[in-house]
């Protein structure tokens, strides 16, 4: 009896000491890891203190997306009275801009508190009109990567997407040319390389990360 416990007690301590090796290992990749500057950007901001863009990380299902704009259009279609298409330029220049400091929590653990410039997605959606039987809102990036959130979420918060982090156009890295900032929600919802925003009466539509297992309310606690 005593061998077995004392076996239980080496194996309890060869289990501890492997996550703490792990840990070490893990701590000092992130602090001996080179960042990459991005110099200019805003790094306080009414009082307070910002992330810097290097401190969201890129987790893309198929990595960065590099957008020809000679050729990217932003489409409103689904249920709106006429489906309409946005340059780049178009939105830049046809919109109203908004700033907000809000944080993006990663299921993963981390966060970044950053400055956000962007449009209302509601303001985008006026030239189409909305169709009264519309719940939710389907947005799809270059990568194939979608996500889904109610309407009235979209309307309550004013929530943008971003062509802006920290006062610096968003790189290519962090999903130029546009971000969904889905303040109150987890990452995944934060759809980066925006290129369509589908009026839909499917509110229970599954994005990419939701198919497989993640909730479709991801609601920061």
């Amino acid at each position: 009896m005593e061998k077995k416990n004392l076996f239980k007690k080496v194996i309890a301590v060869s289990i501890v000491t492997m996550l703490l090796v792990m840990v070490f290992i893990a701590v000092y990749l992130t602090v001996t890891q080179p960042k990459m500057l991005y110099p200019g950007e805003i790094q306080n901001y009414q009082g307070q203190n910002l992330a810097s863009i290097a401190d969201v990380r890129e987790n893309a299902i198929k990595g960065t997306q590099h957008i020809d704009m000679s050729t990217y259009r932003l489409t409103i279609t689904g249920l709106v009275n006429k489906s309409v298409e946005y340059t780049y330029d178009q939105v830049l220049s046809k919109f109203q801009s908004y700033q907000k400091v809000v944080t993006l929590y990663c299921v993963e653990g981390w966060s970044a508190k950053i400055l956000w410039e962007g449009f209302l997605v509601t303001d985008l959606l006026k030239e189409a009109g909305v169709d009264s039987n519309a719940t939710a809102i389907i947005f799809r990036a270059s990568d194939g990567y979608s996500t889904a959130l109610p309407l009235d979420y979209i309307t309550s918060h004013n929530i943008i997407i971003a062509y802006k982090m920290n006062g610096l156009t968003i790189p290519p890295e962090r999903g130029f040319p546009f971000q969904l900032v889905a303040e109150s929600q987890y990452g995944y919802k934060w759809i980066k390389w925006i290129t369509s925003i589908e009026l839909t009466d499917n509110s229970g539509y599954l994005g990419f990360w939701e198919s497989r297992g993640y909730p479709n309310d991801a609601t920061v606690p």
